[in-house]
């Protein structure tokens, strides 16, 4: 289902930063943008979503079916780390609904320097394909499918990363991963913080 990163990762944000970046990451179809919506409504958090930062270019070759290349995209990357940046400086934080199918992508957002977790939204291609066959409204080929599974990068060596099996209803999804948040940003908590 995935493919190796052949560079080693360093995976570390910055554990002692004030601010939070919370990365809901998986393949095209997996329930990113529902769950970052979610989490950022009940952290009180801000949403962005990767696909907003996206080049009209870059819309427009997914339209097609085409897959982005590495080369390609470095510049959406970049154009995220650098609001990332911005969110950092104004201590404003954030749930990120982002692909993360590079593991040097994902080490780029981590080394802006915030407080940063993944949640990995997992699931076989199968699943995934039936699910984009159905969907309406996105500019992204469904035919991306298997190309985004052979691009993703297997983040489940990275020790800020935790893996959500997309078969569960939305809202078995949305516990585990406030349930695992909530044990990360305040391990030494007894109340834990309410929902927004």
């Amino acid at each position: 289902m995935y493919t190796q990163a052949t560079s080693p990762a360093s995976h570390a944000s910055n554990p002692d930063a004030d601010t939070h970046l919370l990365i809901v990451m998986g393949v095209s179809g997996s329930g990113k943008t529902t769950l970052a919506q979610r989490l950022a409504a009940h952290f009180g958090y801000r949403c962005l979503d990767g696909d907003d930062f996206h080049s009209e270019d870059a819309k427009a070759r997914m339209a097609r079916g085409e897959p982005l290349t590495d080369e390609m995209r470095l510049p959406w990357v970049s154009n995220i780390c650098h609001h990332l940046q911005q969110a950092l400086s104004a201590g404003e934080h954030s749930v990120l609904a982002f692909s993360g199918l590079r593991r040097a992508h994902r080490q780029a957002l981590r080394d802006v320097g915030l407080k940063t977790l993944v949640v990995f939204l997992d699931g076989d291609e199968a699943t995934i394909q039936d699910r984009v066959n159905n969907r309406t409204g996105h500019f992204a080929n469904p035919r991306l499918v298997r190309s985004q599974f052979e691009s993703l990068e297997c983040p489940l060596n990275e020790k800020d990363v935790y893996r959500i099996d997309v078969r569960q209803s939305p809202e078995a999804i949305l516990t585990q991963a406030i349930d695992w948040i909530i044990t990360q940003l305040y391990p030494h908590e007894e109340l834990k913080p309410c929902s927004a």
